[in-house]
């Protein structure tokens, strides 16, 4: 990976983490202080509690991903140490998902009337637990990586032997 992918993927990842904090201190604020408050036409607390929640999981994706890169830029990224990382972002991209269906069925009561956007709103909900479907099958590619790199190994270390 280039030093520029990397450094533009950083600045990515910094002003999304910024922004992610942000938003949950603007939320706790709000759920603390009372200053907004609801006008009965959606259950505002529980989707505020849902909003910084739902940052948390970005966050916590953010931090494996830049620890990712990290390990990209330093060549140790087919290692066994690189899992919990990704494992952390299959997480975080579930919980991400979990949390949206229950913002859908928050949401779910006020649209008696036009049922389609529940019903897009789970859609959506099911296109992210596609997205951690997608890193799981990257994580068992890594995990091939690994283990051919750990062979490569041993096969290098009987041929050193050898000669």
């Amino acid at each position: 990976m280039g030093r520029l992918a990397v450094g533009a993927l950083r600045v990515v990842l910094v002003v999304v983490l910024a922004g992610t904090v942000c938003v949950q201190a603007g939320m706790v604020w709000v759920l603390v202080t009372g200053s907004d408050p609801e006008d009965g036409s959606l259950p505002l607390t529980p989707l505020r509690v849902i909003t910084i929640l739902g940052m948390v999981s970005v966050q916590v994706a953010l931090v494996s991903v830049w620890r990712l890169v990290t390990m990209v830029r330093r060549g140790t990224v087919f290692s066994h140490a690189a899992f919990r990382y990704v494992d952390a972002v299959i997480g975080a991209i579930v919980a991400a998902a979990l949390l949206w269906f229950a913002v859908t069925a928050i949401n779910a009561p006020g649209q008696r009337a036009d049922p389609g956007v529940t019903v897009i709103m789970g859609g959506v909900g099911l296109a992210i637990l596609g997205v951690a479907l997608i890193v799981l099958v990257l994580r068992m590619l890594l995990a091939q990586a690994v283990a051919r790199d750990v062979e490569a190994a041993q096969m290098q270390a009987e041929l050193d032997e050898v000669i």
